[in-house]
């Protein structure tokens, strides 16, 4: 007997029709024996819904009322499928995240779990009852609903997991595992049977939508055995684990890309200590956060022509701030461009194989595609190009380093 935390996401449980199908996927795990806990997004658009509801009554809203509105999807959810459940011949019961409960921190709208109380629900499921928890919630000091953000059922799920110390963690989700790729994009993309919990990280970091990265990071540290399966059929899925159990590492496990990126270059800009420091400065203070960062000498040799990227969605942001700072930092002009793209290539294989970087450069170049910034970590290779490049890059490079698939 193993005990089993399921998640399912909001188009896991979109309607009454999934519902119904996740009650049986859950009845499965139960017949084989297994003590099971079930985390549940709201339904597909309902947090969209009442986020709305929210902005358009108040938009200078309270966010403990806003915590107490949003979080009221994932109630629906875990009530109906614990009636399912029911129907199905389960005992089971739906748990509100004060009633566990899972303690939060007050930082309402984005909260961070801070600890479970597992006892009641322990003895519960050892009884034989499903428990089914709402996810994305929990409770504060203050003994106030919190949300966790985005990703939040996935990190409650983690959580979860790793309070009951259970012998895995199921996300299951529209798709059926993680890939090499995006195979929207790259056909010849291959379904990986396991994955680090590293590689996973860089790649969810990277623009990977399968998990967010706080599940992720959570799944890592409490060494939570982590698998992305698919709602819709019984294929077995990706398994995120330890280095040491991956009997032989890869080159590269996969590539990425992230269309949420802008670029922007201040020229001309004033080559002295703690000029950085006075750029990133207000940019960090404004909440914009910096990705990759270069800098190169200017025609003039007292000068630098500075590069970073940050979100798309604070381009307009940036620049305010960087106009703001004119007064204290001298810079000729801010040139910006929205239209950019980041292609990663990602392996723990690359601790112990030189050349992965080389061998990325050479095949751009042989397509033809310009490299505007470089980053680089232990196990990832980073570059930033055209946006109109993003396909032929990431399909040349997933052949490059071997990772079609046979079909």
């Amino acid at each position: 007997m193993a005990r089993i935390v399921q998640k399912f996401g909001g188009t896991s449980v979109a309607d009454i029709e999934r519902i119904r199908n996740v009650a049986l996927k859950v009845k499965a795990e139960v017949d084989a024996g297994n003590e099971v806990a079930v985390v549940v997004s709201a339904m597909g658009g309902v947090t969209d819904r009442l986020v709305g509801y929210v902005r358009e009554i108040s938009p200078l809203y309270d966010a403990r009322e806003y915590d107490a509105v949003v979080s009221s999807g994932e109630l629906v959810t875990s009530g109906l499928l614990a009636l399912a459940l029911q129907a199905e011949g389960i005992e089971a019961r739906s748990w509100q995240g004060w009633q566990i409960p899972i303690h939060t921190d007050d930082v309402h709208g984005k909260a961070r779990i801070t600890g479970i109380d597992s006892s009641d629900i322990e003895a519960r499921m050892a009884a034989g009852q499903v428990a089914v928890v709402p996810g994305f919630q929990g409770i504060a000091p203050s003994n106030r609903i919190t949300t966790l953000g985005r990703g939040g059922s996935d990190t409650s799920a983690v959580a979860l997991a790793a309070a009951l110390n259970a012998d895995r963690c199921d996300i299951y989700t529209d798709v059926d595992g993680v890939y090499t790729a995006d195979p929207r994009i790259v056909p010849r993309a291959r379904k990986l049977a396991r994955i680090t919990y590293e590689e996973m990280l860089e790649m969810a970091s990277q623009g990977a939508k399968v998990l967010q990265t706080r599940s992720v990071e959570l799944a890592m540290k409490e060494r939570v055995h982590l698998q992305v399966r698919s709602s819709f059929d019984d294929a077995p899925g990706t398994l995120l684990v330890d280095e040491g159990e991956i009997v032989e590492n890869v080159l590269v496990s996969g590539i990425t890309y992230n269309r949420d990126e802008a670029k922007v270059t201040l020229t001309g800009l004033g080559d002295r200590p703690g000029v950085a420091a006075a750029v990133f400065g207000p940019l960090a203070d404004a909440n914009i956060n910096v990705d990759m960062i270069v800098q190169g000498a200017s025609e003039d040799a007292e000068r630098a022509d500075m590069t970073f990227t940050v979100s798309r969605a604070d381009l307009g942001k940036a620049k305010e701030v960087l106009e703001g700072i004119r007064k204290d930092v001298t810079f000729r002009e801010i040139v910006a461009d929205p239209n950019v793209v980041k292609v990663s290539v990602i392996g723990v294989g690359m601790r112990s194989h030189a050349g992965v970087a080389q061998q990325m450069f050479s095949t751009l170049a042989e397509k033809g595609i310009n490299i505007h910034v470089i980053s680089t970590s232990e196990i990832k290779v980073s570059v930033l190009i055209s946006e109109d490049y993003a396909e032929l890059a990431l399909r040349a490079l997933h052949t490059a380093y071997g990772l079609d698939s046979d079909d």
